[in-house]
């Protein structure tokens, strides 16, 4: 009786342990334990004020909020920078009448990621997205909002993806 219990004990310290390479991100095991998010600069054409600062703190929640890392200002292990390369508004539909029906706002951020612990995983890529809306709405206030919070939560994903979770 004794050897049951043993074996069923050794069993259920072993599954435990072996789940923790995995969890519900899929970031699998992560070789660090701090990471910092340097200030992305807004170097597009067309500047949209407040744009950069949001962005940095997008991409700081999201891995906050998927990882047991603590975010630090300096000396991390895990680095990410880079700067806002495009933002961009084009008419993508015309009317009968050659009027746009439809605008797309596109951002393109450049992305510097350094993992201290894995050189191997280091990389420097472009990642973009767009947000749709109608013609007859200005890009501002609340449709604003909107494009960036849409883009934003893709990039920074997308980011994530890339870095931690390997996909």
């Amino acid at each position: 009786m004794k050897k049951i219990y043993c074996l069923l004990l050794v069993l259920t310290v072993f599954m435990i342990n072996s789940c923790s390479v995995y969890n519900f991100t899929g970031t699998g095991k992560i070789d660090a334990k701090t990471f910092q998010v340097n200030f992305f600069q807004n170097n597009a054409e067309l500047i949209e004020p407040g744009i950069d600062r949001t962005f940095t703190l997008a991409l700081q929640d999201i891995i906050q909020n998927q990882t047991n890392l603590n975010l630090v200002k300096s000396g991390g292990d895990l680095t990410y920078e880079g700067e806002i390369t495009d933002y961009r508004i084009s008419p993508m539909t015309a009317t009968a009448d050659q009027q746009a029906s439809q605008n797309r706002l596109k951002i393109r951020v450049n992305v510097r990621f350094t993992n201290r612990n894995k050189e191997a995983d280091d990389f420097e890529k472009s990642f973009e997205f767009y947000y749709d809306f109608p013609a007859t709405q200005q890009l501002a206030g609340s449709t604003l909002n909107s494009a960036l919070e849409e883009i934003f939560e893709r990039i920074t994903q997308d980011i994530f993806n890339e870095s931690l979770a390997k996909w």
